[in-house]
């Protein structure tokens, strides 16, 4: 008996090594995603320290700017679609709802405007490129619209909350590579 409880005793250790592990690299993770995104303001006004000139060299890079005709405005402008870019990317990360999938949509947006913001003999940003995200749009509205019809129907014939349901529909991957290699 004294051997069985030693041993139990030994797995409770070991259990709760796991569970003291787990926990702290969550609060980690949690710490560095929150500042993060409270260091987000910052990050934005980095574009104050870029020298209001054509030209801006630095120890890792030169950037001339081409269109924009200041490397400042060119930071700026840059700035305004990677911030809200990131911000959403750590948004869909750590959604935890059925419709996360929808973010998506304005990620995809973002990406393609930072593309357009780096092309910098495209005059026109920003006009017309809802006809690029046609094809992103076309598989993400009709998923969702499916997942929720999906959790309707069980609503219907169950009698489950709707927390439960997002329970269900809910894909757990491990870890962040684990969230990318499920859509590919």
């Amino acid at each position: 008996m004294d051997k069985q409880q030693h041993m139990l005793t030994k797995q409770n250790l070991k259990s709760l090594k796991k569970d003291k592990r787990f926990y702290n690299r969550n609060i980690l993770t949690g710490s560095i995603v929150a500042i993060f995104i409270a260091s987000t303001p910052f990050l934005f006004y980095l574009y104050e320290n870029v020298p209001e000139e054509k030209v801006w060299n630095t120890f890792l890079f030169t950037y001339e700017s081409k269109f924009y005709e200041d490397a400042s405005i060119g930071v700026w402008i840059l700035m305004m679609k990677l911030i809200p870019l990131s911000l959403l990317i750590v948004w869909f990360f750590t959604c935890k709802h059925w419709w996360y999938h929808a973010i998506l949509v304005p990620i995809a947006m973002f990406i393609f405007q930072t593309f357009s913001a780096l092309n910098e003999e495209n005059q026109f940003m920003d006009e017309l490129h809802i006809i690029y995200l046609l094809p992103v749009m076309a598989i993400i509205i009709p998923s969702i619209y499916l997942i929720r019809a999906k959790m309707f129907n069980r609503i219907n014939d169950a009698d489950k909350s709707m927390t439960e349901l997002e329970q269900e529909f809910m894909m757990k991957p491990k870890g962040v590579w684990g969230k990318v290699k499920q859509y590919f």
